[in-house]
């Protein structure tokens, strides 16, 4: 146990060790947020711990450079004079912010070296964050609407829509953002009218058509295509979406028998132990032995499966409306197998086992009709259609 606890303590020392020079090369490297973060985490378990000293001395150096780097960037990025460089900016002060907000909740930190509290030269910094940001702004807006009125394609409206979302993030309620923001949405999706056409010599039950069109149950993850089964009059559709089935085939109700016979020997009631002699053997007590009397038993068993199946086929096609032109067409093919298993017996039902037992209790039930069957086979359409419409690309 000593030997063990010995070997505990030497790894948590060369853990520790090792996290203090990992820290510290990151002071030496230049990073800085590194050294904050590893400095921070320790200091957050227990800053008074005599061996977490190191981290607060390399969390006060860190700190200092970082704090004299990021000024200077900012500084330099400030006299270059390009508005490109407004976001760079913003997030040097946020950053810088948020460091500080991170130490404050430990301090003080003790130095019991040097019998000192840590210095860390805090500034606030939050009147350049509202500076920075409201410049910030301002350029993205324009930049924005620049994009949005200049528009030549969905795209651009896209990443008009992009950077206005990116405004709003980061500055809730600016100016029209959410306005521009959702016209630069609508003018960027990809309307897409679907159609089912039905070329086979069957009715397709109405349910099963109603749920394959129904989008909405397929929790689709499309920021930028609206798929509409009913088209409205006021949208200018851009795709059409062709699911087209073209056979249904299902096969005559079956009804086919099994018979085999079983044979087990069982247990009859009992018989009196008798020797080679053919005397009765006793107990120790003088009483009479009794053994199982074992009788061979047989059945003739009847096993009727009842089986229909059902096969569609089709494919879903991607029609340009602009141009006419068909984009992709993919195969679509779903099957239901219709299967239904029951038993009967002449003889003795001991001889059966028990999995052939339990189809005893059970009788014929009646066929699924055709559209039950078509509508059965749709359950598997629908994954195979929400499939295709997630893997499909209009660009």
């Amino acid at each position: 146990m000593k030997r063990a606890l010995l070997y505990l303590s030497v790894i948590v020392f060369l853990i520790a060790c090792g996290g203090v020079k990992k820290t510290q090369e990151a002071i030496n490297t230049g990073n800085y947020q590194q050294a904050i973060n590893s400095a921070l985490r320790n200091l957050a378990e227990k800053k008074d711990k005599k061996g977490n000293q190191p981290y607060v001395l390399m969390l006060e150096e860190a700190f200092s450079k970082n704090m004299e780097r990021e000024l200077q960037n900012i500084s330099y990025l400030e006299k270059d004079g390009n508005p490109a460089n407004l976001e760079a900016i913003y997030k040097g002060y946020a950053r810088l912010k948020n460091i500080q907000q991170r130490i404050r909740p430990l301090l003080p930190l003790y130095l019991r070296d040097e019998g000192r509290d840590a210095r860390f030269a805090f500034k606030n910094f939050d009147e350049d964050i509202i500076d920075s940001k409201e410049r910030l702004s301002d350029y993205l807006y324009d930049n924005a609407l620049s994009l949005y009125n200049n528009a030549s394609s969905k795209l651009d409206y896209r990443r008009a829509y992009e950077d206005f979302r990116y405004l709003d993030e980061i500055n809730p309620g600016f100016g029209d953002t959410k306005e521009q923001m959702e016209q630069a949405y609508q003018k960027g999706l990809d309307f897409v009218k679907v159609k089912m056409i039905n070329d086979t010599e069957m009715v397709i039950p109405n349910r099963l058509e109603e749920e394959l069109l129904n989008f909405n149950t397929y929790g689709l993850d499309d920021l930028w295509t609206q798929y509409h089964n009913n088209p409205l009059s006021e949208i200018k559709y851009d795709y059409e979406m062709q699911v087209a089935f073209r056979n249904i085939n299902i096969s005559p109700e079956q009804v086919n028998e099994k018979q085999f016979i079983k044979e087990k020997q069982v247990v009859d009631g009992y018989k009196y132990l008798e020797d080679e002699n053919g005397n009765l053997v006793k107990d120790s007590l003088g009483n009479e032995i009794k053994v199982d009397n074992f009788k061979t038993v047989t059945c003739n068993y009847y096993q009727f499966t009842q089986q229909k199946q059902a096969q569609v086929t089709g494919t879903v096609s991607y029609i340009d409306l602009q141009s006419k032109q068909q984009l992709n067409t993919y195969p679509l093919s779903s099957e239901f197998v219709f299967q239904h298993v029951y038993a009967n017996y002449n003889g003795d039902k001991r001889a059966l086992d028990n999995n052939l037992v339990a189809l005893l209790n059970l009788g014929a039930v009646p066929f699924p009709s055709n559209e039950q069957m078509v509508y059965d086979a749709g359950e598997d359409l629908k994954a195979r259609l929400k499939e295709i419409v997630v893997r499909h690309r209009f660009n």
